[in-house]
């Protein structure tokens, strides 16, 4: 990629608004479907969304040390709430359409990776760094929902291929860059390149292996395979 024309990318703003959009809508309907002890009301649900939908590009721009782009523009606020308003009018409907909500959770996962890897490549950062802040910006709002909502992070425990469908996609999208490809062209191939990955991972249960050792060392420990020293149990010779 030519260091000289890359800082001319910019995300355009339909573009940037339409991730908003759908992470909207999307954090609508997990909010809108959750079945913990304590039920969200409207405004609870309206919240989640809203945060899935502006999280993404608030971690991204924080991580490269920019005003985020989410509070320059009245109209980011504005998306979220209504796509949110809408993910919850349509919750019903859409609780029924299995796929389509897979296919939602995809893209907005490549949607917002690709604008964050995008956007540090054309500010100058390697394309380490640069497909690291995208695989934050892609994962950061299911982060900060599950965080909010006191759910275990999802991303840290076993299931469907999430950050990583995000890391393949921002690494392909650095690579094409790299060979020169225009960096919108880029950002294209790896949304779908992530997008395929997620929806592959979901429809086939694909996941990551646990971590063995750390399980057999827990069943030793239960079925006393390995001794447990209390303070107060006297020194072994």
């Amino acid at each position: 990629m030519d260091a000289v024309d890359a800082p001319s990318f910019v995300i355009p703003l339909w573009a940037d608004l339409t991730a908003v959009a759908l992470g909207g809508v999307q954090g609508a309907l997990f909010a809108s479907g959750f079945q913990g002890q304590r039920r969200l009301d409207l405004l609870g649900v309206a919240i989640i969304g809203i945060l899935l939908g502006m999280g993404g590009g608030l971690i991204r721009d924080l991580l490269l040390g920019l005003t985020p782009a989410t509070l320059q523009s009245d109209w980011y606020l504005i998306t979220a709430t209504l796509a949110s308003i809408v993910g919850m009018l349509l919750s019903g409907i859409f609780q029924r359409l299995n796929r389509a909500i897979v296919m939602l959770d995809a893209v907005v996962i490549g949607l917002f990776g690709a604008f964050g890897t995008s956007k540090a490549l054309a500010l100058g950062l390697p394309a380490v760094p640069a497909v690291f802040v995208g695989v934050l910006a892609a994962v950061g709002g299911s982060v900060l929902r599950d965080v909010l909502m006191g759910l275990p992070v999802a991303i840290m425990h076993v299931g469907s291929l999430y950050a990583v469908a995000a890391g393949g996609g921002c690494a392909v999208l650095a690579v094409t860059a790299a060979f020169g490809v225009p960096l919108p062209l880029a950002a294209v191939v790896g949304l779908v390149v992530t997008t395929v990955i997620r929806v592959l991972a979901v429809l086939f249960d694909l996941s990551l292996p646990e971590q063995r050792k750390l399980y057999r060392r827990k069943v030793a420990v239960e079925t006393t395979g390995i001794p447990i020293i209390r303070p107060s149990d006297p020194p072994r010779a």
